[in-house]
């Protein structure tokens, strides 16, 4: 038998028989005389207690008390779906002569109060294998409705326009509220792909009528609140949850419910809010209703669920979109890429200054440290210099084994924090190289390294900044002179014991510390290049802390409410 599994209900409770009812609805009714479910001519349940549920967009569903089945069932399996109504059903195995059918049958052990009738009762549908004898019984559904209205319309139209899920999130709020329903808070937990947050947690509350941003770190896996919280409990796919927290004696299967109590809250609900690749995030709303939430209050919420799930799998794909990009080739160029830059051999020519960086003895760091230890020290080489050159404005392009490529453009557009000059560009770039020398002194201190040293080159010109590669794999680079020589540059200072070199035209004006090299021949470059050796900072430079302009930083406590 095919298990059927309780699908998200709408906008109303329990229904009068009689015209066509346009709200959701729910309602149980008693069986009169002997009931009978087989399957494949094996009789598995016999009962003169038996209750049809009608429930809207659903079939007819039997519920025999368990106590008048007549073969066995398994323990409860793995499988749960929940209902704010019926509450969690938890599913179970049809033990038979020919063998076992995998989530067969569920039950209600808990049932909320609109379907305490079926509490304990296990369920049934008729489908190709079962087949249900009601006897004198006839089925007769209520004629529910569709369900519409200014909130369904909303979705439909004007919410496709609101640009972020913080928009969405006080717009969807103030929609429902519009539509009667007693809400006091409002919260959607959306996972992430991002290397440092978990995802994302907007929170809005009537009293303030704002959305609250939480952007939790992967501590929030380890984290005993998280672990205590329905988040974690809708996430890891074991069912909604639902509590009445109006009163003193409330249980609180959570933390979080004591919180909202205090706050005036009198009833809450967390349910899935899955999304088509399978991930489940989750949606929590609460009530300071002095009754709760009504059946028609949740029901409209559930109607609109898979919607507003939709819309947050937008907004979070966008998301995750950019800051993959932003991971693995930087923020301007992932920018570029989701601007519609992606087709191979297109890009800009740009003025830039090249930095090229490379970690001195690498081979015999690996040999000295071993393949995990060297890739520590590796990573925080990466990440030190990556620091130093986003704060100088900056940007790196890729890692090449152990070298760091970066670009600091010329700025042709106004602006005040950038400027348009030629020269900031130089400055930021050898600023950038000074500084990493000396920041390493703590990488090598951290990693119990007498010392740790790089090389870095620095050209200046105009390059092409785009797409080269095959047709199915491309790469967003830097293509140009200034590349190559920077990068020749480099492995020049490995060879006369020199940590930074330059070209002529690299070198900034206001630069006072630097030696002469003469005119260089470097390999494939046709001309001699005119160069000179800088002396790195004695110090490292404090670094900037600056804001994530895309949400507060992360904060994996406060992400459990």
């Amino acid at each position: 038998m095919n298990a059927h599994v309780p699908s998200p209900p709408n906008n109303a409770g329990p229904q009068k028989r009689g015209p066509q009812n346009r709200g959701y609805g729910i309602l149980v009714e008693p069986l009169r005389g002997e009931v009978q479910v087989r399957r494949g001519g094996t009789l598995l349940a016999k009962s003169t207690r038996a209750r049809v549920m009608y429930e809207t967009r659903l079939q007819p569903t039997i519920y025999i008390p368990r106590d008048d089945l007549v073969v066995d069932i398994s323990t409860k399996v793995g499988l749960q779906t929940f209902c704010p109504f019926k509450g969690t059903a938890c599913y179970h195995d049809l033990k038979l002569d020919d063998g076992r059918v995998d989530n067969a049958v569920w039950i209600y052990e808990d049932a909320l109060p609109e379907a305490r009738q079926i509490e304990g009762h296990v369920g049934f549908v008729a489908d190709p294998d079962t087949e249900i004898d009601l006897g004198a019984n006839q089925i007769a559904p209520p004629e529910y409705g569709n369900i519409s209205g200014p909130l369904i319309d909303w979705l439909l139209r004007e919410a496709a326009f609101l640009p972020t899920p913080e928009e969405f999130t006080k717009a969807f709020s103030q929609k429902l509220l519009e539509q009667g329903v007693y809400l006091s808070r409002l919260s959607v937990l959306a996972w992430s792909l991002h290397p440092q947050i978990a995802g994302k947690n907007f929170i809005w509350q009537k009293a303030s009528d704002e959305v609250t941003i939480y952007a939790p770190s992967y501590e929030i896996y380890e984290h005993p609140a998280y672990n205590a919280s329905p988040l974690r409990h809708v996430s890891k796919g074991l069912g909604g949850v639902r509590h009445r927290i109006d009163s003193a004696d409330s249980e609180d299967a959570f933390p979080i419910l004591s919180d909202l109590r205090a706050a005036g809250a009198t009833d809450y609900v967390a349910m899935p809010l899955p999304f088509s690749d399978g991930r489940i995030n989750v949606l929590t709303v609460a009530s300071d209703h002095p009754d709760g939430f009504s059946t028609a209050n949740l029901g409209l919420i559930f109607e609109c669920s898979a919607v507003v799930a939709r819309y947050y799998e937008v907004f979070m794909q966008r998301e995750n979109a950019q800051s993959l990009l932003e991971t693995y080739v930087g923020k301007r160029t992932g920018e570029r890429v989701l601007g519609g830059k992606i087709r191979r051999g297109e890009g800009d020519e740009i003025d830039a200054a090249i930095m090229f960086c490379d970690l001195r003895g690498s081979t015999l760091l690996e040999e000295k440290l071993g393949r995990s230890a060297y890739i520590n020290l590796l990573n925080a080489f990466f990440e030190t210099a990556s620091t130093i050159v986003h704060d100088n404005g900056g940007e790196v392009l890729k890692f090449i084994g152990d070298a760091v490529l970066a670009v600091f453009p010329v700025r042709t557009e106004t602006h005040e924090e950038t400027g348009v000059d030629a020269d900031l560009a130089r400055t930021q770039a050898l600023k950038s190289a000074r500084s990493i020398v000396p920041a390493l002194t703590q990488v090598a201190a951290e990693h119990d390294l007498a010392e740790l040293t790089c090389a870095s080159g620095i050209a200046y010109g105009t390059v092409t900044y785009g797409n080269v590669g095959s047709r199915e794999r491309l790469d967003f680079t830097v293509i140009g002179q200034a590349a190559n020589i920077a990068a020749r540059l480099g492995d020049y200072g490995k060879t006369v014991g020199h940590q930074i070199v330059v070209s002529q035209n690299s070198l900034p004006g206001s630069c006072q510390d630097s030696t002469s090299l003469g005119a260089l021949s470097l390999h494939n470059v046709s001309q001699p290049v005119e160069s000179y050796a800088v002396a790195p900072f004695l110090t490292a430079p404090e670094r900037k802390i600056q804001a994530d302009p895309s949400g507060p930083p992360p904060v994996p406590v406060k992400v459990i409410k």
